[in-house]
């Protein structure tokens, strides 16, 4: 029988995948019959690498096309809000660009993200952005795409390369928190009272678990590199480092940058995606890096929740 289990498993929309902006224009100007009429239309038209495709390439890359399906390590499916028949051009296109996507779930306008759950998912990656704050409640590892992101760096075709943001993304927002109410200060002062209690984990944890086992397995040309990219600064840096020692995961490097501008540290790191809880962050690395907005944590609450809480 065919099985999931113990692989690491992306999902993404038709518009992480490939530059459907055009199409998404169609359908927000029309309606939907004016969409699928024109995907119809370009059934046979490969659509151009979205801000996913590099990702999805060298996810795939981990396993060679001749790899027997109960062997490989990775999965990537196509889960999106499209009709059957625009799925049919998401297969099309992939296989025009070499890409070896072979399962997806199609929902015509329906929420898709109820079948991460089957799937296993260990990340989804969409544009929508009601769809990942629901699959972030319902405990997948989940990012909403920047379309008009950089395409990634060709300078590591062998190497898949994440960056994470570390408050509400790697770990949970409870320091954010003190952060959000009593000011540097306090939180420097937190953090440096709680450096030896680990920081519970936040809804990027499992991923970062998934690629921990990639790398640790070896035996592939595709190697994993991973970033910590965060505002804290020492002595804030120690409790982020023990806690990742008591997970048992490593991170390759580590960016403490106490406020500064990530963009920079971003464009010398070279990503294939990063991943932040802040859109400030996410709208300056998408100028030189595919990025992922986490819509998590205090930062991301609605106005009326944080109400309700004062």
């Amino acid at each position: 029988m065919v099985s999931l289990d113990n692989k690491l498993v992306v999902a993404l929309s038709s518009r992480a995948v490939f530059d459907f902006e055009e199409e998404n224009r169609i359908f927000e100007q029309s309606d939907d019959r004016a969409y699928r009429a024109l995907q119809r239309e370009r059934l046979d038209k490969a659509a151009k690498p979205g801000v996913a495709f590099a990702l999805v390439r060298k996810l795939l890359a981990f396993d060679p096309d001749q790899t027997p399906d109960a062997q490989r390590r990775v999965e990537v499916v196509v889960v999106s809000r499209n009709d059957p028949v625009s799925g049919m051009r998401v297969f099309r296109s992939a296989q025009q660009m070499g890409l070896r996507l072979e399962r997806g779930v199609f929902t015509r306008g329906r929420r898709p993200w109820p079948y991460l759950e089957p799937l296993k998912a260990n990340l989804f990656l969409s544009a929508n952005e009601q769809d990942v704050r629901e699959a972030l409640e319902a405990g997948f590892p989940a990012a909403r795409v920047f379309p008009s992101s950089v395409q990634a760096s060709v300078a590591h075709p062998d190497e898949l390369r994440i960056a994470f943001d570390g408050d509400a993304v790697l770990f949970s927002d409870e320091s954010e928190q003190v952060f959000q109410r009593e000011g540097l200060g306090a939180f420097q002062a937190h953090e440096r009272e709680h450096a030896a209690r680990p920081l519970p984990g936040g809804p990027f944890k499992p991923l970062l678990e998934a690629l921990h086992r990639l790398q640790a397995y070896g035996h592939s040309a595709m190697r994993v590199r991973t970033a910590l990219v965060t505002a804290r600064s020492a002595p804030a840096h120690e409790r982020a480092i023990r806690t990742l020692l008591d997970w048992g995961v490593e991170v390759d490097e580590a960016m403490f940058l106490g406020g500064l501008d990530k963009g920079g540290f971003l464009k010398a790191f070279e990503p294939d995606f990063f991943f932040d809880d802040q859109t400030g962050h996410c709208e300056s690395a998408a100028r030189v890096a595919p990025a992922g907005h986490v819509i998590s944590g205090v930062a991301n609450r609605k106005k009326s929740d944080k109400a309700n809480e004062s």
